[in-house]
């Protein structure tokens, strides 16, 4: 969906396998500024079976991008762990994440966490609570305290945003 301001709507996804947080954001009609849509975190809980959790992860992002209409996505990217198990499940959880995306046609594009980071906050060691202040001084609303709007889903938002930033700088469109 094009915004009144003719930017796209964006779906920023910070994803995980027990957490995936989800944020949609379009430039407000005005053109000057972003507007929230909706946002969230989808919750799998550690006790399903791990192909249950990706296949939860996968339909609640589909009824996502069903319901908000999105046209691109934008998403972590890969970050190195120490601990290789975890890095395994994170990125299965990018796969479903990322299928979800390609097959609702959207575009998709991908952000490496410290650069989502750096790009909101002025450096790439911000803290979740630093990205969430600075997501709702960009969006000029406060969000809900994060145990009813977590911080995964404010990580998200950032995404979004750094991802409209870096498409207005690069002469991609839309005016936010």
């Amino acid at each position: 969906m094009i915004s009144p301001a003719g930017g796209p709507r964006v779906l920023g996804l910070d994803p995980g396998s027990l957490r995936t947080g989800w944020g949609v954001v379009e430039p407000a009609p005005d053109g000057r500024r972003l507007s929230l849509v909706a946002g969230g975190t989808i919750t799998s809980p550690a006790a399903w079976p791990f192909p249950e959790r990706l296949r939860h992860i996968f339909e609640q992002l589909a009824d996502i991008i069903s319901r908000h209409h999105p046209v691109e996505l934008a998403v972590e990217g890969v970050f190195t762990s120490h601990n290789a198990r975890t890095a395994l499940l994170l990125g299965q959880a990018r796969g479903v994440a990322l299928l979800a995306g390609a097959l609702a046609g959207l575009s998709i594009h991908e952000y490496a966490p410290a650069a989502v980071k750096k790009a909101l906050v002025g450096t790439g060691r911000a803290g979740k609570e630093q990205v969430r202040a600075m997501v709702e001084a960009i969006l000029k609303q406060t969000l809900p305290p994060p145990r009813e709007f977590s911080l995964d889903a404010s990580d998200a938002l950032a995404i979004a945003v750094c991802h409209l930033h870096s498409r207005n700088i690069r002469g991609l469109g839309g005016r936010p």
